[in-house]
């Protein structure tokens, strides 16, 4: 018996030690609208985020990064913004999103246009760049205008989907799903100054627990985005922080921003 009991607490033990919570890092954050500042790609990627998101329209055969429509007269390409430099990283890193070959790179599509039409056009344009859908350490994240559910399973391995928190999804298309998001304004009024309120604490770590319950991340757009809101972001276990701004949200994950907590 003894001996048992000393077996149970040895595995109850290794549980709870591998359990224990991991640092945050820049590998969660998230560049918001990525393209709205000065250097696209290269500020996030120099600063090692986890995710950039890119938002894409189709016109006139092509994909154009911008935010609206209005936009569109600056005339830059997906291709410009965003995979000719990745081409580059991977081909310097031996085929890997970074120096660190253990970092991953999530780029997130943002899509603007009709749905279908743009992704045929992306899937179109991501196979002549054969090492940027061929890189374990690089995914391929489409949120904003996406197909049916029902349809996520027919598109190619190399595109995932963003979901939406507050919807419910079939087996099927979980499986294309790479981490759920949400308005954070649908959840919270708070706006990032002072304690979160209770209730609202509860109801933010009710949802996210749902999504981490069945191992996907989660991030939440439209939130605040100042330290004291991004230490609440984390005691929640939000795995990506959203941000529009790159160094600063660096500077304090790479400092004291991620002690003592966890991704899922």
């Amino acid at each position: 018996m003894r001996r048992i009991l000393m077996i149970y607490f040895f595995v109850l033990y290794s549980l709870n030690d591998t359990a224990q919570p991991r640092i945050y890092s820049p590998t969660n954050a998230h560049s918001h609208n990525d393209y709205e500042n000065p250097r696209p790609f290269h500020a996030a990627y120099e600063h090692a985020f986890g995710s950039i998101e890119a938002d894409i329209f189709l016109l006139d055969g092509k994909l154009f990064v911008a935010h609206d429509e209005h936009e569109l007269k600056l005339r830059r390409t997906l291709e410009d913004l965003y995979l000719r430099p990745l081409d580059s990283v991977l081909q310097a890193h031996n085929e890997h999103a970074y120096a660190d070959t253990k970092q991953s790179l999530q780029i997130l599509i943002d899509v603007k246009t009709e749905a279908k039409a743009t992704l045929a056009k992306l899937i179109e344009i991501l196979r002549n760049h054969p090492t940027l859908i061929n890189t374990p350490s690089l995914r391929w994240v489409i949120s904003g205008n996406r197909p049916p559910q029902n349809e996520f399973a027919s598109y190619p391995p190399f595109i995932l989907f963003d979901g939406v928190m507050s919807q419910s999804y079939e087996a099927p298309a979980l499986q294309k799903i790479a981490m759920m998001s949400d308005n954070f304004k649908s959840y919270s009024s708070w706006n990032g100054l002072g304690a979160l309120p209770e209730t609202d604490k509860s109801t933010l770590e009710e949802i996210i627990g749902k999504w981490h319950s069945r191992h996907i991340p989660v991030r939440f757009w439209n939130a605040p985005d100042q330290p004291e809101a991004w230490t609440w972001f984390i005691r929640l276990k939000s795995d990506f922080i959203n941000t529009d701004h790159i160094p600063e949200l660096a500077t304090f994950l790479n400092a004291s921003g991620g002690k003592g907590n966890e991704r899922w």
